[in-house]
């Protein structure tokens, strides 16, 4: 079966409000493709869509080809954490995972094997009602991998978990995306995704704003621009914006430069017997690639308070 996901010409309206607007996609193999967007913009409907929860208007999500509802044993092609709370309380987390194991023709043995690859055997005999909510996590990650899926969908994997949990997740995931899977990951912290995905898709009020690898975003978002760092910030600014660069501040004794190259602000300056203690090319993180891409997309934004009437 082929590892991707297929979403073309995706449109859904609940009432008067239109959650997508024909977005259209690929999730493939070996890589982790992360998917993002302000909230409202449609990354749950898509996934619900996805996997047949909520029906479309128009278009079509295929698994590998095939819609989710057509798949005999759907665990095997698809493994989804969309909720760490949908569990029986009262049930350990291996009961749990031995339940949904029986619904797919799946025996004991693999249940340990996913217990084990998600960190559950200390917790996977106690009831799984006072798990964590990191430990859920896990519990739902071991969900997903019980029918070692060529295709992984993941809402927000990363919520919960604890620094070293934060490290083991990006690590597991880019391995399961090594191994020749396609990995979905749905998430707000985008410096998680910046160390985990090679690909991003940026949705917004329904419609696709981006479909481009990581490293692409973060280099378009960079735009050439120089990071200075001096302590004569002023005559830096005044000589640099003299010939014709934008120059803003960026931190306490830091300059950020576009407009001009490495080389051309070093002679700049040298130029003008102005000391600096490091200049390097602008890297952009991916939250700031982001912002800049959603930046007319979010539906909701703080403004300035106004002032009261007298």
């Amino acid at each position: 079966m082929d590892a991707s996901i297929e979403v073309a010409g995706l449109r859904k309206r609940f009432g008067a409000t239109v959650a997508l607007d024909g977005l259209s996609f690929t999730v493939t193999a070996g890589q982790v493709t992360g998917f993002v967007g302000p909230n409202g913009a449609g990354k749950s409907t898509t996934m619900r869509v996805i996997v047949g929860l909520d029906a479309a208007d128009e278009g079509s999500a295929t698994i590998g080809g095939r819609p989710y509802a057509s798949l005999r044993h759907p665990l095997s092609h698809l493994g989804t954490l969309l909720d760490a709370a949908a569990l029986q309380p009262s049930r350990s987390g291996r009961n749990h995972l031995l339940w949904l194991a029986h619904s797919q023709g799946l025996g004991a043995k693999r249940v340990d094997d996913v217990i084990e690859q998600a960190g559950l055997q200390s917790a996977a005999r106690r009831k799984a009602g006072g798990y964590s909510l990191g430990m859920r996590q896990r519990l739902g990650l071991a969900a997903a991998l019980l029918g070692d899926p060529a295709v992984l969908m993941l809402d927000e994997p990363f919520n919960g978990l604890d620094p070293e949990g934060i490290v083991w997740m990006r690590g597991f995931l880019r391995a399961l995306a090594a191994e020749g899977r396609a990995v979905l990951v749905s998430s707000h912290l985008m410096s998680e995704l910046q160390d985990t995905a090679t690909h991003l898709v940026v949705i917004g009020r329904g419609q696709l704003v981006a479909d481009a690898g990581v490293a692409e975003l973060i280099a378009a978002a960079s735009g050439g621009r120089v990071t200075l760092r001096t302590a004569a910030r002023s005559d830096a600014m005044r000589v640099l914006a003299h010939s014709g660069a934008t120059v803003t501040m960026s931190d306490r004794d830091a300059l950020t430069v576009a407009g001009l190259g490495t080389g051309e602000v070093v002679a700049m300056l040298n130029e003008a017997a102005i000391p600096f203690t490091e200049i390097s090319a602008h890297r952009a993180t991916l939250e700031e690639a982001y912002m800049e891409l959603t930046r007319d997309q979010v539906e909701f934004r703080a403004t300035a308070a106004e002032e009261p009437s007298r």
